[in-house]
């Protein structure tokens, strides 16, 4: 839909509660285990690290909302991309989020799930077929139409914020508040400087969302004014829940019992509200972890969706079903996502959906920079404020993250990285194979007329 479509009825409030919405998600409920693992079980630059990746998140979604509002038309990323780098390079992100980003996601989600569902039923030999299970349901559900989706969004929202504002209440009602918050830093033997790269890729996975933000520029009343607040407004709410959240987590128990949990959140609402009060928390937060799937599984497949309407990839792919609903898109995403699951890998899923994504975004960063000096005069909606300073604060945090997880993060990250890397380019002769084909039908055509 069109920005001219579109109503302008949002307010700054309105705008902000839809940030909100669209970044809170499931990465907060399962993320402290990674973060305190890599700290070596030390509290100090885990917390730190939270108010920094939320900071990144405001500079990068203050810098794109500019893009998408200047270039108000559906796709995201992909058709920010194309417009300004040319098809091949729009194309590749559109591969990117449809072969890596959203499948790894809605894995590295999925693996959670099926972890604290085979708990709750105390069978852990559950937790591949309900990891596998729970992605290709939502999958099915998603080609029903989009009131199935939007029945299930509404209910998981709700689901996601009653275990967040239980475990902040009772947290520190009823925990100790004896465990140390920001000292030491790390654990002895581990380098601060060598590991934050690692921990804002962690963090950042519980923030993502935020490139969607300026999609609502176009039913704002007044994007230029509104817009920048309700991104710094939303966002830095985002990041006083995560850190009041994480505060809480500590008050109840240590940094270094939370890393060895993979769900600190019911742990801590186990400590908080027995055994009982712990299970019904913990539904919640599956109930909460099934809606963010599902949301995934919904902006997904439109990815797809557009590449195959370009005829970029099959063209089966680009066509709806009787519910208007791009169900081939839909099921090629969940089973790219179900393979991706029977690793059982969060943290590397996760890591890696993160790695890919933020590669793109650096580039839509850029380009902010970049049509400011080719189309000076393209109406802007919304200008991203204290120019050039955001922007480069977005691009050089996006940079810091993308080549210290490539070089810098160790072996394990600079494999997975590079494979990464590697899956993202066979988009190129795909692009190349696909666009070949698309051109010789043409020209058979055009000599049959």
């Amino acid at each position: 839909m069109e920005n001219k479509q579109l109503q302008k009825n949002l307010g700054a409030a309105a705008a902000l509660s839809t940030v909100v919405g669209m970044v809170i998600g499931g990465g907060v409920f399962f993320k402290p285990q990674a973060v305190y693992e890599i700290t070596g079980g030390a509290p100090g630059l885990g917390m730190i690290a939270w108010v920094l990746a939320g900071i990144m998140t405001i500079t990068a979604g203050l810098t794109a909302a500019e893009v998408s509002a200047a270039i108000p038309k559906t796709g995201g990323m992909m058709v920010y991309i194309e417009e300004i780098y040319g098809k091949k390079l729009g194309f590749l992100t559109g591969w990117m989020q449809s072969v890596l980003f959203f499948p790894a996601t809605i894995a590295a989600i999925s693996v959670m799930f099926g972890q604290q569902a085979a708990i709750l039923l105390g069978n852990e030999s559950l937790v591949i077929p309900m990891t596998v299970g729970v992605i290709l349901l939502i999958g099915v559900l998603n080609t029903f139409g989009s009131k199935t989706s939007g029945a299930i969004q509404t209910v998981s929202t709700i689901c996601k914020l009653i275990p967040l504002i239980l475990i902040i209440v009772f947290g520190f009602i009823k925990g100790g508040g004896d465990n140390p918050v920001v000292q030491p830093l790390v654990a002895e033997g581990i380098s601060p400087t060598g590991v934050i790269g690692q921990l804002l890729v962690a963090i950042l996975f519980a923030y993502d969302g935020w490139i969607n933000v300026g999609a609502i520029a176009g039913e704002m009343k007044d994007p230029g004014k509104d817009l920048p607040k309700a991104i710094v407004g939303g966002l830095s709410l985002v990041m006083a829940v995560y850190v009041v959240i994480n505060l809480a987590y500590l008050w109840v128990l240590p940094a270094n019992e939370l890393a060895q949990y993979a769900s600190p959140a019911s742990v801590v609402a186990t400590e908080l509200f027995g055994p009982i009060g712990g299970k019904i928390i913990t539904i919640g937060i599956l109930i909460s972890v099934f809606g963010c799937i599902n949301g995934y599984l919904l902006t997904g497949p439109r990815i797809i969706y557009t590449l195959g309407q370009q005829k970029s990839i099959p063209v089966s792919f680009g066509k709806l079903n009787k519910n208007g609903v791009p169900a081939n898109a839909t099921l090629l995403m969940s089973v790219l996502a179900a393979l991706y699951a029977l690793s059982g890998q969060f943290n590397l899923l996760s890591d890696l959906s993160m790695f890919a994504v933020w590669s793109f975004y650096v580039l839509t960063f850029i380009g902010v920079m970049k049509l400011r000096k080719t189309h000076p005069n393209l109406h802007r909606p919304y200008k991203v404020p204290l120019y050039p300073i955001v922007p480069l604060i977005a691009i050089f945090s996006g940079l810091f993250v993308v080549l210290n997880q490539l070089f810098f993060a160790g072996a394990k990250s600079t494999m997975m990285s590079v494979g990464g890397v590697i899956v993202t380019l066979i988009g190129l002769p795909v692009y190349s194979y696909m666009t070949k084909k698309y051109a010789d039908s043409k020209d058979g055509i055009d000599k049959a007329a």
